[in-house]
C-alpha cells in the first residue's frame, strides 16, 4: 500500500497500527494547496506504548554484535534505494522541492545508511582498549556502550535526511528509538517502518509516531527514554529542554542559523554568485543552515551585486514537477506567511529591495528570491532567522570588520568564505564561530562532517564519528595487574 493512503500510520512493536489521536493531519502539496492524504496521529498512551516498546528491545540489540546491526543497516540502504523514485516524488509533492534537491535528499539517506554501516561494522573491535596507568599496579579498559532508548523528534525541510542523521548512528551504536515525524510532512519518514519490517529488524528497535505537539511532549514526558534527540526552531527546542531538565537526561539539539557568506574582493565574481545562490535559494531558503547575510568587500560590491541580481531573477519558481523549475514553493502555508511578514515589515521600513520582495499573495505558497541590499544591522532582516529566500547584503572594508560583523549573531551554525587567497580564506574560516565552514564551494555536507553549532544553534553533534558518538557513553573499568 502506497504511504501516501496508509491507515495504519504508527510503526512500533515491529508492525503497523492505527492512531488513537484526535488529531488528523492533512499533508499538502504547496504548489497547489492539495490534500495528499490523511494520517491519524498518535495518543499520548500510544506515544508512551512506542516508548516502552524500545525500551524493551534496547537490552536484546544492545547485545546483538555490531556486525549484525551494521548487516541491518545495509538492509535500510537497500530498501531507501529500491523506493528512490517514490520518495522522490512524495517529497516533491509533499516538501515543494524540485527534482533535483528531492533526488539529493535520497541519495543523502542512503550515503548516511552506508556510512554508519562502515563504522558500526568497526565498534566490537574497538571494545576494550586498554589504558596504562601510572605506577604500573592498574589498568584499565575503554568501552563505548549505547546510552540507551532514545527519542527522537525531526523536522518538516529536511524529514528524510534528518531522520536518517538519527537513526543510522543510533541504530549503530546499539541504541533503540521512536521517531516523531514532522506533522507537516510525515510522509517520507514512514518508510523506514516499512524497510525495517521488510528487513526483519527486531521488534521495537525503531518506531515511529505521527503527530504534533502533544505526541512530541509525550515523548518528552516518558521515563523510558535516556536520551532525546531534536531539530528544529529554537522556540521548541527551549521547550524540550525544559521537558527533560527534571532528569537532567542527555539532550541532542540542531537549532536556528543566521549565518554569513563572506565574499572577499580577489574573487572571481561568477564564482562566487554561484557560492552566495546555492546558500540561500536552495531549499527556497528553508535550512537552518542559509546564508542569509552577505558581507562583500565594499570595492567590488557593486559589480557582485549586478551580477547576484542578474542570476537570480533568471531563477524560475514554479511547481517542482515544472521542467523549468529552480526554486518550489515554501513547505508550508504557515512559513509563507511569516516570509511575507517579514518581506513587508522591510517594505515598511524603507529597504532597498533590489529584486524579488513583497508582493500580491499567491494560490501556491510562492515567495520570490528576494535581496535587500544595504541593510541596516539593527533591522529584523538582517537579525533574525527568516527561513525563506531572502538574502540581506552589507559591505565591509576589512576582514576584521568582515568578522566582526559576521560573528554578530546569537546563532553559529554555519558560514561560507570566497576569497581567491587560500590563507586570507582559512584566515576567516578559522574566525568565524560557527560549527561548519564551506570554503569557495556550495554546501556540500558529507556523511564524514561534523554537524552541529556554536551558541544558541545547538548542543552536540551529528554526522561522522561524531553523531555515533553521541549515541554512546564511555566506561572505563579499572583493574588491578
Amino acid at each position: 500500500m502506497d504511504i501516501q493512503t496508509r491507515d495504519e500510520t504508527l510503526f512500533f512493536e515491529g508492525d503497523w497500527t492505527m492512531g488513537e489521536g484526535d488529531l488528523i493531519l492533512t499533508p499538502i502539496d504547496p504548489s497547489t494547496g492539495e490534500v495528499l492524504g490523511q494520517l491519524r496521529t498518535a495518543s499520548a498512551a500510544q506515544a508512551e506504548q512506542a516508548a516502552e516498546a524500545a525500551a524493551r528491545a534496547y537490552p536484546g540489540w544492545k547485545m546483538t554484535a555490531s556486525s549484525e546491526r551494521a548487516t541491518y543497516l545495509r538492509g535500510f540502504v537497500k530498501g531507501l534505494a529500491k523506493r528512490q523514485d517514490r520518495l522522490v516524488d512524495i517529497q516533491m509533492r509533499n516538501n515543494g522541492k524540485p527534482r533535483i534537491e528531492a533526488e539529493i535528499d535520497v541519495s543523502d539517506a542512503i550515503a548516511t545508511f552506508e556510512y554508519y554501516s562502515e563504522l558500526a561494522d568497526k565498534l566490537d573491535a574497538r571494545q576494550d582498549a586498554r589504558v596504562e596507568h601510572a605506577g604500573n599496579e592498574h589498568f584499565g579498559m575503554v568501552r563505548h556502550e549505547p546510552v540507551g532508548p532514545v527519542g527522537m523528534i525531526v523536522p518538516w525541510n529536511f524529514p528524510l535526511v534528518t531522520s536518517a542523521w538519527k537513526i543510522a548512528p543510533a541504530l549503530a551504536a546499539g541504541c533503540t528509538a521512536v521517531m516523531k515525524t514532522s506533522e507537516m510532512t510525515p510522509l517520507a519518514e514512514l518508510v523506514y517502518g516499512e524497510i525495517a519490517q521488510e528487513i526483519g529488524l527486531p521488534a521495537g528497535v525503531l518506531n515511529i509516531v505521527t503527530g504534533a505537539m502533544a505526541v512530541g511532549e509525550a515523548l518528552t514526558a516518558s521515563r523510558a527514554f535516556r536520551k532525546i534527540s531534536f531539530t528544529g526552531s529554537n522556540m521548541v527546542g527551549a521547550k524540550v529542554m525544559e521537558a527533560i531538565a527534571s532528569r537532567c537526561l542527555p539532550l541532542s539539539l540542531e537549532l536556528g542559523g543566521k549565518a554569513p557568506i563572506i565574499v572577499t574582493e580577489d574573487v572571481v565574481i561568477d564564482h562566487a554568485v554561484d557560492c552566495i545562490i546555492g546558500g540561500i535559494f536552495f531549499n527556497a531558503g528553508q535550512m537552518c543552515s542559509a546564508t542569509s547575510r552577505l558581507l562583500v568587500h565594499r570595492s567590488i560590491e557593486s559589480d557582485l551585486i549586478e551580477a547576484l541580481i542578474a542570476k537570480t531573477e533568471s531563477l524560475v519558481t514554479a511547481s517542482p514537477f515544472a521542467e523549468t523549475c529552480d526554486m518550489g514553493p515554501m513547505t508550508t502555508r504557515a512559513q509563507y506567511s511569516k516570509v511575507r511578514e517579514y518581506l513587508a515589515r522591510a517594505q515598511a521600513d524603507g529597504l532597498e529591495c533590489v529584486t524579488g520582495g513583497f508582493g500580491p499573495e499567491a494560490t501556491g505558497n510562492f515567495v520570490p528570491p528576494t535581496i535587500y541590499r544595504n541593510v541596516p544591522h539593527d533591522n529584523p532582516i538582517w537579525i533574525e532567522e527568516i527561513f525563506g529566500p531572502v538574502l540581506t547584503t552589507t559591505r565591509f572594508e576589512t576582514d576584521e570588520e568582515a568578522l566582526t560583523l559576521a560573528n554578530a549573531t546569537e546563532y553559529g551554525l554555519v558560514g561560507t568564505v570566497v576569497s581567491d587567497d587560500e590563507a586570507r580564506a582559512r584566515t576567516l574560516a578559522n574566525g568565524i564561530e560557527a560549527g561548519q565552514i564551506w570554503v569557495n564551494t556550495p554546501q556540500v555536507v558529507y556523511p564524514e562532517s561534523a554537524w552541529g553549532g556554536f551558541k544558541s544553534s545547538g548542543i552536540g553533534r551529528e554526522l561522522g564519528p561524531w553523531g555515533l558518538a553521541g549515541y554512546q557513553g564511555v566506561k572505563h573499568i579499572t583493574s588491578a595487574n
